[in-house]
């Protein structure tokens, strides 16, 4: 039994539809975190077929289906993350100046500039010689004939001087060429792996979230919460970046642009960082708090991940609540998403928003002794009809199933290259461990 706390009536929502509902958004916004990869698309359309009605009939994948390519995919993850420790390690060693080319390079680098000294050195002995020669009288002499004698020599020298060192210095182009060259293919090798990594990723998160909801289906039976996209969530004032130790305001307007009331609002927040690697799970120094101006004290965002502060919102009718992100002063360098999605609960019926909106922002390691955590005052929810006003510079971004949409940046640089390429693994592994943590809490809002 669930009070509406607009009107004060208390309506009964089935238990098993709002279990639904729940399970409709954690595997939605995994999926849509498993399709940026083109791969995934042709792995695990099949599991998914209920997005989009489909040309001819296709049978649906068992349960069984499900557990052995859930299987199948984790067994390619590892043997994919195994490939990127090798590749990374053939990295680090064409990078290190042990390597063999590495050393050929030096040495022969070394070979032409003592080609270049003997070089100098022999020109020299030819200007000296010439100096000697022309100090001498004119008649000959057996004296002249000596310095003559010398000055011939030492042309013959600088001449082999010189043919010695532009062997040496092409020697050195070679060898310098060729250490380069095996850095480069060496990058270039450990950043496929690094993809291969992110797609075997992406591959098991869409498999896992297949074979959930499958398992879900099959347990729970009854109806299915549909997709509404009149129920929409715009999100405002997100920061693209935030330092550990600070806290961050922004806000979230859920509106109602159906033709139908809608009894139960509830909204849907969760927040998911790792660290610069990507592998690392840093979700534990960040927390999400909700207010409203009916319940202006700003609350910590519980394990289930809903904020029930909007109630019932008529056609036309929007709720606005203030996020608060806080960053604890230890939190290291990294990346993270926040989900912002809403539904809601009729006694005839349910529905979710197709579209939730995900931002990604890049996480600040806090320079020297943390400044003391600001703790900004809720301001009043703004009335029907009121623009909200951003707080700062960052956007939200709306991803459906079909067409989810994440940014990737990339660097020219080959170093740069080995340093970052592990970040577009960060929002695939955000998804991973955004379905696992909701998966564990439970069937029930």
């Amino acid at each position: 039994m669930i009070r509406n706390r607009r009107d004060g009536h208390t309506h009964s929502f089935s238990r098993t539809k709002r279990a639904h509902v729940k399970i409709r958004r954690v595997l939605a916004t995994a999926v849509a975190i498993a399709v940026t990869t083109p791969a995934v698309m042709l792995s695990v359309t099949p599991a998914f077929a209920d997005t989009k009605p489909a040309a001819q009939p296709q049978a649906k994948p068992t349960v069984k289906e499900l557990e052995k390519a859930a299987a199948e995919a984790q067994k390619a993850y590892d043997e994919a993350v195994a490939a990127e420790k090798v590749a990374r390690k053939v990295v680090d060693e064409a990078l290190s100046d042990s390597a063999p080319l590495a050393v050929a390079a030096t040495a022969a680098r070394k070979a032409a500039e003592d080609a270049a000294t003997a070089k100098t050195t022999a020109d020299q002995a030819v200007t000296d010689a010439k100096a000697a020669l022309d100090a001498l009288p004119p008649e000959p002499t057996e004296e002249r004939a000596a310095a003559e004698k010398t000055l011939a020599e030492a042309e013959t020298a600088a001449t082999a001087a010189a043919t010695a060192k532009t062997t040496a210095d092409a020697e050195a182009k070679t060898a310098v060429d060729l250490a380069d060259d095996a850095r480069v293919a060496a990058v270039r090798v450990y950043g496929k792996a690094q993809a291969a990594v992110e797609e075997a990723l992406a591959a098991k998160t869409a498999a896992d979230a297949a074979l959930a909801r499958a398992k879900e289906e099959e347990n729970q039976g009854g109806g299915e919460c549909l997709d509404e996209p009149g129920l929409t969530t715009v999100v405002t004032g997100f920061p693209s970046k935030v330092t550990a130790g600070t806290a961050t305001t922004f806000s979230v307007r859920v509106t109602n642009g159906t033709d139908k009331d809608m009894e139960k609002v509830l909204t849907y927040a969760s927040v998911h960082a790792t660290d610069k690697s990507g592998a690392k799970d840093i979700a534990k120094y960040l927390k999400l708090k909700w207010s409203s101006a009916s319940s202006p004290k700003w609350k910590t965002v519980d394990g289930d991940l809903y904020i029930d502060t909007i109630g019932a919102l008529k056609r036309g009718e929007h709720g606005d609540i203030k996020l608060r992100l806080d960053v604890d002063a230890k939190a290291p360098a990294g990346q993270g998403l926040t989900f912002i999605a809403g539904d809601y609960f009729n006694k005839d019926g349910c529905g979710l928003t197709p579209d939730a909106a995900v931002n990604k922002f890049d996480i600040k390691a806090a320079a020297g002794k943390p400044t003391p955590k600001p703790d900004p005052k809720p301001t009043k929810t703004a009335a029907a009809g009121s623009g909200v006003t951003p707080q700062g510079s960052g956007s939200s971004v709306p991803v459906n199933t079909t067409n989810g949409s994440l940014a990737a940046t990339g660097s020219s640089d080959a170093t740069a290259q080995i340093a970052l390429a592990g970040g577009a693994a960060v929002v695939l592994g955000a998804g991973a461990m955004f379905l696992v943590r909701r998966r564990r809490t439970g069937a029930d809002v």
